[in-house]
């Protein structure tokens, strides 16, 4: 059974909303910084710290693109951007989605990447397992 993480953008985080455009960007940057810290140590750890290619499918360019693995450890996670009615306000929000098929590395680097994104949007993460953590700034 596929899991999924959501980022729920609030008033006070960094940014209302993103395509999905915006989005592989953020992943870009993020990939970017891990080549400088491993260039840094000295270490050729990008490989290791992401290893997906960012795919995207043509009839699904507006709304969402997957993370295909580049080794067995790791499968793909999907991507996904969105909208939605919560307490009679609208809502945008970022999901991620591990298939029926993913690996614990995958799980993982969901993770990962969703703490990354979160921190970094100063918005709200609710993990796979139900939790929620709040990096958005509170009044």
């Amino acid at each position: 059974m596929s899991q999924s993480a959501f980022i729920y953008f609030a008033p006070t985080s960094a940014v209302s909303s993103l395509s999905p455009e915006e989005l592989k960007e953020k992943l870009l940057y993020y990939l970017d910084q891990l080549t400088k810290t491993a260039q840094q140590l000295n270490w050729d750890y990008a490989d290791a710290g992401f290893p997906y290619t960012i795919e995207t499918k043509q009839e699904a360019k507006d709304q969402w693109f997957y993370l295909k693995g580049t080794n067995f450890l790791y499968k793909h996670i999907v991507f996904g951007v969105g909208r939605e009615q919560a307490d009679g306000e609208d809502r945008s929000f970022v999901q991620i989605v591990l298939p029926d098929d993913c690996t614990p590395g995958d799980k993982s680097k969901g993770n990962e990447f969703g703490k990354f994104l979160a921190r970094h949007l100063k918005a709200q993460l609710k993990l796979f397992n139900g939790r929620t953590m709040h990096f958005q700034p509170r009044k």
